[in-house]
């Protein structure tokens, strides 16, 4: 990120008018990645500096190694823990998620009992919907990995306990078997008749507001759609549904509809790939959610 002169009169003005008592904020990252590289610092800092608000990335475990091989369920377990041993989120704060980290962020949403309360929910390129196939990428670490995930058999319990990326990946084709196999996602968007869970429904439409962010040249997510709910249509891999037309919305499974109607769900566009915002795209989209004051 080009820090240039115009930048600074930004921040600088920003931080003139913004109050003292924003709500503080917290950061989950994505795979592959961790809180104390360089990028997610700057992301941190920036979001801070031009918010006016404290901010905290909320490292998981070993950060990138955990990231690829501890399960979703107990990276939420931990993230749980740390929310709540942070006396400055008592009272409530909002969260920013990239990527994988959303599914961090929503389970800490939806399944952390006594946790403090999410007020805004900024989800950077979440796949909320599940994904279908790995990345369009070159040969990349992370992309074996997430190839491997297919070919071994994604739905396993011996790869769903052991690959975070399993628990989130749902092949259109195979529902079944995401349904029966999968042992995370279909949970946290209460997709099984019989076995849902009111509180995740109640917690989830209890956010003040939903910033649902999507890539237009985003390749690691299949579909792209994903960041706003969509999916593939069940059996098919012809027809993505936008979430209005799905049954998680439709029967408002998780409160998204709800919260929709209620003018809560902001559904954000914006251009490039996979988590690649520019300068003008934050200040826009994501500052004045963190601007919220207690």
């Amino acid at each position: 990120m080009l820090i240039t002169t115009s930048f600074l009169i930004t921040v600088i003005l920003t931080l003139s008018t913004t109050s003292t008592t924003s709500l503080p904020f917290v950061v989950f990252h994505g795979i592959a990645d961790q809180c104390s590289s360089k990028r997610l610092q700057n992301l941190t800092a920036t979001l801070s500096n031009l918010s006016g608000a404290h901010g905290d990335c909320i490292e998981i475990g070993n950060g990138v190694l955990d990231s690829f091989f501890m399960p979703i369920q107990k990276q939420i377990e931990i993230a749980c823990k740390k929310v709540k041993e942070m006396s400055k989120l008592a009272k409530g704060y909002n969260l920013v998620a990239e990527s994988q980290g959303n599914m961090v962020g929503r389970g800490v949403i939806e399944l952390c009992d006594g946790g403090p309360p999410v007020k805004n929910f900024i989800a950077l390129a979440g796949p909320h919907a599940g994904v279908a196939s790995p990345p369009l990428c070159n040969v990349t670490q992370t992309c074996i990995l997430q190839a491997s995930l297919i070919t071994l058999g994604v739905y396993t319990k011996f790869v769903q306990e052991r690959l975070a990326p399993a628990g989130y990946i749902r092949i259109p084709t195979d529902i079944e078997g995401y349904k029966q196999g999968c042992e995370f996602l279909p949970k946290l968007n209460n997709e099984i008749a019989g076995q849902r869970n009111s509180t995740y429904k109640e917690r989830f439409s209890s956010l003040q507001n939903l910033v649902l962010v999507k890539f237009e040249q985003d390749r690691a997510l299949i579909p792209r759609e994903t960041s706003w709910f969509g999916q593939y249509e069940d059996g098919s891999w012809n027809r993505i549904l936008p979430v209005q037309e799905t049954k998680l919305y439709t029967e408002d499974w998780i409160g998204l509809r709800a919260l929709d109607e209620a003018g809560k769900v902001k559904f954000i566009n914006v251009t490039g790939d996979h988590l690649q915002f520019s300068l003008p795209d934050m200040q826009k989209h994501l500052i004045p959610y963190l601007i919220s004051v207690e």
